[in-house]
């Protein structure tokens, strides 16, 4: 059942849902947290669509807010709020508002939604794109147990992670976390599955994507060992490799579904690793409502020390001519006689072919001798 409401308010948007549910057979209220998405009009559909899917796991009343941009002046200055209210098949296992806010009450999105929060339930903000780099002091995020993120849709996602960890707050999580959950839990499980102690690690993924640091962070801060990030054609994740004194631990996905788990002594197998979608994702973080530690560890590990040896040796690589051209002329202009030196060693280069081309005749004796 869908009911539609224009220029409304907070009660009107109440009494709608109660007799939606009335309408529906379902007066009673069986939800156990209350969702609200900050999105805009692009990304609402998708959004929607993920969160009416977890819903079957975790019945819930689904708050969207979508400001919108009004487009004269005189719009800007007046306030109007049309919502659409969906209950029953069209809401999944629970009950969906659609906010839309013009003018003025889109910079007061809280006191549109604490009116329509359950109450005495879990309140969990989610912003599919566009979230606040403190999401514990938006207005929104204030009213929540839970703050979900997401730095993979960011323009820089690993700077995006440094901004996320100096504004942490107890509650905050990230997606580009909850991706990493299969790949956690199949290196716990291979190194339970033998008893050494592990020397260097190396992660392999995509270039730009926050899942592959923050894995590689998790790492680095459990097992205090130096970490190498190295870049891959992805997709997402690819490999992650563990030298060990016991010889190597390889976690290998290429195709983005299915990996392989390589120990040495034992035969290779092959383990479901796909990529998720975001309903996944989301039925995940809503299991559990309370502070992630480990996540806010990792975090806090800080992506400035990780091993970066591609980009330094590159780097390196490239100092190194520019160094060695630059100090010839320097040395030249410091000594008065540097002309005559470089003559001196010219006079003495063909003496140096000669010699080794008299040991290159000298080669083949040295050769039949040692047969």
């Amino acid at each position: 059942m869908k009911i539609d409401l224009t220029d409304t308010t907070a009660g009107e948007i109440n009494k709608a849902l109660v007799q939606g549910r009335r309408a529906i057979g379902t007066p009673a209220v069986g939800m156990v947290l209350t969702l609200v998405i900050v999105t805009d009009e692009e990304n609402a559909y998708d959004a929607l669509k993920a969160a009416n899917d977890a819903s079957r796991e975790h019945p819930s009343r689904t708050l969207v807010v979508i400001k919108r941009i009004s487009r004269t002046p005189r719009d800007r200055t007046t306030s109007r709020l049309d919502a659409e209210v969906r209950v029953g098949a069209e809401a999944g296992t629970g009950e969906t508002v659609i906010l839309r806010l013009y003018g003025e009450v889109s910079q007061h999105a809280d006191s549109v939604v604490l009116p329509l929060l359950l109450p005495d339930a879990p309140v969990v903000v989610w912003w599919p794109v566009n979230a606040p780099l403190d999401p514990a002091k938006d207005p929104l995020g204030a009213l929540a147990q839970r703050r979900v993120t997401d730095t993979y849709t960011a323009e820089e996602p690993v700077r995006e992670l440094t901004a996320r960890a100096d504004a942490y707050t107890p509650g905050d999580t990230d997606l580009s976390w909850t991706r990493i959950t299969p790949w956690r839990s199949m290196l716990a499980a291979a190194l339970d599955q033998v008893d050494c102690r592990v020397q260097a690690v190396e992660v392999e993924g995509e270039a730009f994507n926050p899942s592959c640091e923050l894995l590689a962070m998790w790492l680095a801060d459990r097992l205090d060992v130096p970490v190498r990030r190295s870049p891959s054609a992805g997709p997402g994740l690819t490999g992650v490799r563990m030298d060990t004194t016991c010889g190597p631990i390889t976690l290998d996905r290429a195709d983005g579904s299915l990996a392989t788990l390589s120990i040495k002594g034992q035969p290779a197998r092959a383990v479901a690793l796909k990529r998720r979608d975001t309903a996944e994702l989301i039925a995940e973080e809503l299991r559990r409502l309370d502070p992630d530690d480990t996540y806010a560890s990792a975090l806090r590990y800080g992506v400035d020390r990780l091993n970066t040896v591609p980009e330094q040796e590159a780097s390196a690589s490239a100092s190194t001519p520019a160094s060695g051209s630059g100090s010839a002329p320097e040395s030249a202009s410091a000594s008065p006689d540097g002309a005559q030196s470089a003559s001196a060693g010219a006079a003495k280069a063909p003496a140096k072919k000669a010699t080794s081309s008299r040991a290159a005749k000298k080669a083949p004796s040295r050769k039949a001798t040692a047969k």
